[in-house]
Formats: structure tokens, C-alpha cells, sequence
């Protein structure tokens, strides 16, 4: 085991010097926010800042550079959800390899457009699919029939020891050894690369992943001993959106010794909209898994404790917004919908609000979905607590009143097909 250690020290200190002018070097600040709440000393690692807004770079560029002058003729493809389709496309403009970018149809329009920008005319970008893992069987598809390199997005070990260097860089920054790394899990590149790393060169450092609660498919490989393909998944969190983790990964996560937590995606949009409006850091949804992960209260950490979190990427398109803010106001227990079946009479609209709604409740959505008969008619009604302990004597009065009133659920079919 010594020896693999060794050796894949070795690797990532080459993949140092070869990212050297090409990766940014991102800064570690410390966050004021994160520290007060936790009461320890937390320093976010911005790689959101980075070449492409995301760590992907590193590993994208440390595989193609090492290409020989035939492989770098035949040409690079890679299935991404949009970071590292972004690293590979700067890394083949930089290195001058054509590459082909298969990405999914959920891939956010503002990925997209930056994989075409970074690339220019060295890259085409094929959208194919609903999920990460239809762009990678397309991927593969490509490489086979065309001879091109297939340049995982982080089931390769050359890919895994360009991310590795993110742990180099924050080891050098912070001047010692932290107590906590909280890092974000998509396949198991940057969480695999960085813990290897780790267990080396600060085997005292406790190693967390975090993995969106739509798809811990990290810790359903940990749990069955090898990866497993889940059966659905949510694709919210596209960068961390994946089915299956990967096969070299997956042993290198479990043999760091990471621990494996989940956070929910209206967390993760809740720390979003934190990270934005008090620290004014634009952040991705996967991008903010790990910090989501402390806000949340999924990870706990100790007072006076040194932590890092990894901000992974900032690519979010603007118009994602809407359904963020939505789902971290149904998260926090805030936001509620119900189906008010309403006599066709004057003043029933007057009563609903005079003895249903509280003093800090809101009506924000009101809409006529169905009439039943001349008597009565159906709406939904979207109403915002004040707070989340406003919900019971709401209900109370639902439940007192004269007025048939259903409470959607989040999760429930009537919510999915209604909301």
C-alpha cells in the first residue's frame, strides 16, 4: 500500500507542474458566515473562480497533456454535465486536439454555452439524453467508432490526479494540516483524488462527502461493496447528478476512509441563496453541496476546529433562480399548496381570507384549476407562512372552517402534477 501511496504522490505532484499557468491557483478564504454558525474556524476553497468556474479543468487538462502526437491527431470526446465538458474544452483549445462534448438534454443553457465558448472551432458539443450517464454511453460510442481518446469526467485515474491537486493547493494555503475537508460527490474524481491525497499527507484530517439526497449513488456503492446503478435519480443537482459512481473511484473513496452524508436539494438551494446574498458568491447547485452540508447540520464539526469546504463550481444560468428560490421556500417549511374547493357565491373568497389566513400568511398563487358543477369550483392556492410555525394553527382553522381544503404534500402525486 506504501508503494501505491507513493506512486500516486508522485503522479499528483507531476500533475502540479503540468496545471502550472494553465489552472488558477484559487483562493482560500475564510467565511465569516460558516465560522459564526459553527463556531469553527471555516475556510471555503473557490472554485467557483477557477478556469471554467469549476475543479473540473484539472483533471480534463492532466489527461490530455499526456497524450502522444498520434493520440492528440485522433482527437478527445468526454460525457459531461457541464463543468467538465468545460475543462476539456479549454484543454483542447489550449493544447490544440479536437474534442467532441456529449452532454445531456438537462444540461443548463449556460454550461452549454460556455463549453462552445471555451472551446471555439476545436470542439463540437452534442446534446443527447435526459441524464449524465445517456451522454456517456454516447460518449463511448463516439470514442470506439472514431479511434478519439475518451476522457472521463472522473472514472480515470489520470483524471482523479488532477483533482487530487485541489488538496495540494489548500494544504499549502492554509500552512497546515485541517481538521475537517468537506467535499462535494458526483462519480468520486474530486473526492477520491484529494482523500488518496490526504491520507498521505494529513492522515488526521477527517474526510466528508456530500452527495445530493436525489443521487447518493457513492454511498450506495460503499454500502454494496462495488458500484451500483440506481434506479432513478434526481437530476436538480446536475454537476453531482450521477446513476452509477465509477469503478476507480469507487475503491479509492472507500479505502480513504470518507464518510458519506446527503443533503437535500432544498438545502442545497438554500445555500445557494445564502452564498449569494450575504457572501455574494454566485454557486451552482453541486457547487454548493459541501457548505449546504454544515448549513444544513448533515455534517457537524467542533468549535475551534480548522474546516475547508470545497465551493466546486459557479455555473449557474440566471434563469434557475425561480425554481431555487421555490424549492428552499417548500424546504424551510415556508411555502405550502392547497386544492380549496370554493361555493360559486359572493364572499367566499372574503371568508377564506378573514378565517383561514393568519396575520403573516401571503396568498402567492391563485388559480381556478377545474370547475366542478355550477355550485362550487376548485383553485390552487399557494400560500407563504411567516414562518414555519405558522403551519399548525393554519391547518387548524383549514380544519375548523366550512371551506373542503387539501394540503398538497411535497412528494405526493396531486403535488407533482399540480405544482
Amino acid at each position: 500500500m506504501t508503494d501505491v501511496r507513493t506512486s500516486f504522490s508522485a503522479e499528483v505532484s507531476d500533475a502540479v507542474r503540468r496545471l502550472a499557468g494553465v489552472a488558477e491557483r484559487t483562493p482560500l478564504q475564510r467565511n465569516a458566515r460558516l465560522s459564526e454558525l459553527t463556531g469553527a474556524e471555516v475556510w471555503v476553497k473557490r472554485e467557483d473562480l477557477q478556469v471554467g468556474r469549476s475543479y473540473k479543468v484539472r483533471g480534463a487538462y492532466n489527461t490530455i497533456s499526456q497524450l502522444d502526437a498520434a493520440g492528440r491527431a485522433a482527437g478527445a470526446v468526454c460525457a459531461s454535465a457541464g463543468n467538465h465538458g468545460q475543462g476539456m474544452a479549454y484543454a483542447c483549445r489550449v493544447l490544440g486536439v479536437h474534442g467532441r462534448v456529449f452532454v445531456p438534454g438537462t444540461t443548463p443553457r449556460q454550461k452549454r454555452q460556455r463549453i462552445a465558448a471555451l472551446g471555439g472551432d476545436m470542439v463540437e458539443l452534442v446534446v443527447t439524453g435526459d441524464t449524465y450517464d445517456d451522454a456517456a454511453a454516447a460518449a463511448a460510442a463516439s470514442a470506439q467508432m472514431t479511434g478519439a481518446t475518451l476522457v472521463p469526467a472522473f472514472d480515470a485515474l489520470s483524471t482523479v490526479v488532477g483533482q487530487a491537486t485541489v488538496a495540494v493547493e489548500v494544504l499549502d494555503q492554509l500552512g497546515g494540516a485541517p481538521d475537517v475537508v468537506v467535499l462535494p460527490v458526483g462519480g468520486g474524481g474530486l473526492l477520491a483524488g484529494c482523500g488518496t491525497w490526504l491520507r498521505e499527507h494529513s492522515p488526521g484530517t477527517r474526510l466528508v462527502g456530500v452527495e445530493p439526497a436525489g443521487a447518493a449513488s457513492m454511498a450506495a456503492a460503499l454500502a454494496a461493496g462495488a458500484p451500483v446503478e440506481l434506479p432513478e435519480i434526481d437530476t436538480f443537482v446536475d454537476g453531482a447528478a450521477v446513476r452509477r459512481v465509477g469503478a476507480v473511484t469507487h475503491p479509492l473513496v472507500r479505502d480513504a476512509g470518507a464518510e458519506l452524508v446527503a443533503v437535500a436539494e432544498g438545502q442545497i438551494c438554500t445555500e445557494m441563496l445564502e452564498l449569494y446574498q450575504v457572501d455574494g458568491v454566485i454557486a451552482e447547485p453541486a457547487g454548493a453541496l459541501a457548505t449546504a452540508a454544515l448549513t444544513g447540520g448533515v455534517v457537524r464539526v467542533e468549535p475551534g476546529q480548522t474546516v475547508v469546504c470545497l465551493l466546486s463550481g459557479g455555473n449557474n444560468d440566471v434563469s434557475r433562480y425561480a425554481e431555487i428560490v421555490e424549492r428552499s421556500l417548500v424546504h424551510q417549511g415556508l411555502k405550502h399548496y392547497f386544492l380549496v374547493e370554493f361555493p360559486q357565491e359572493p364572499g367566499a373568497l372574503r371568508r377564506f381570507l378573514d378565517e383561514v389566513l393568519g396575520p403573516d400568511d401571503d396568498i402567492v398563487l391563485f388559480e381556478y384549476v377545474k370547475r366542478d358543477n355550477r355550485e362550487t369550483g376548485a383553485a390552487l392556492t399557494g400560500i407563504e407562512l411567516g414562518s414555519p410555525e405558522g403551519l399548525a394553527p393554519l391547518l387548524a382553522r383549514i380544519e375548523a372552517g366550512p371551506l373542503k381544503i387539501q394540503h398538497l404534500a411535497p412528494g405526493t402525486t396531486a403535488y407533482r402534477f399540480l405544482v
